[in-house]
């Protein structure tokens, strides 16, 4: 009897679960973040979006769907198109200027140090980061959409010429400076810049440019001393 019983309970007995193995999302699919990381998410897809899509043919959907996020929740961070723009913009820039806010702030500094310093944060912090896929839109996108130029004019270019004239005219008077033409034009001091960008997307494969050579180069032409080196 006990055989039998034992055997029935076998039969009746439930194998053990086994448990699930994880799937991972499927593009596309909504994932679970948290508030913080969807909207960093968010911001770093939109990013890809704009540069390669162009600002006109930009879609929200796309942008969502590269965020693996519902457009529903997009919205719920940026009222439209141009917010979210904005916001990319602005979050790139950010790190950027307060980094040449400090510099301004130290008046001890010569203007080579200056210099040099300012042209280091433009190869470090924008030419070889995603950064340089802003500027690039805004060279691209700013003649046909005004309203993206005047935000980025406000937002960037119109809170860094004011510290560069400042350090420039203070430069000239200690006579650091041939004369005061930086002071009078600080986008001398972003040029290099903009070629660099300009050069970097257009004949980077077929001749990559020394970015920091370039730029010390330029620091000369601009201070007209050459910087001496070790023996």
């Amino acid at each position: 009897m006990r055989r039998s019983s034992s055997k029935a309970e076998e039969k009746t007995r439930k194998p053990a679960a086994r448990p699930k193995p994880s799937r991972a999302p499927k593009p596309g699919r909504t994932s679970k973040k948290q508030p913080g990381t969807r909207k960093e998410a968010i911001l770093d897809a939109a990013l890809s979006v704009f540069a390669e899509e162009g600002y006109q043919a930009a879609r929200v959907d796309d942008v969502a769907r590269r965020a693996g996020v519902a457009k529903g929740t997009l919205y719920l961070y940026f009222d439209d198109k141009e917010t979210l723009f904005e916001e990319v913009v602005r979050g790139a820039i950010s790190p950027v200027l307060e980094r040449i806010s400090l510099l301004a702030a130290a008046p001890y500094l010569s203007i080579e140090q200056v210099l040099d310093a300012l042209f280091s944060v433009f190869e470090k912090e924008i030419l070889e980061t995603r950064r340089k896929l802003i500027v690039r839109l805004i060279i691209a996108e700013g003649p046909r959409f005004p309203r993206i130029a005047e935000f980025y004019y406000r937002n960037v270019v119109g809170r860094v010429m004011p510290l560069i004239a400042n350090l420039a005219k203070r430069a000239a008077e200690r006579g650091e400076l041939p004369s005061d033409a930086v002071a009078r034009y600080p986008q001398l001091v972003a040029a290099p810049l903009l070629v660099a960008v300009i050069w970097d997307a257009l004949f980077a494969r077929i001749e990559p440019l020394d970015v920091a050579a370039f730029f010390r180069a330029h620091r000369e032409v601009l201070t007209g001393k050459k910087r001496r080196t070790a023996p």
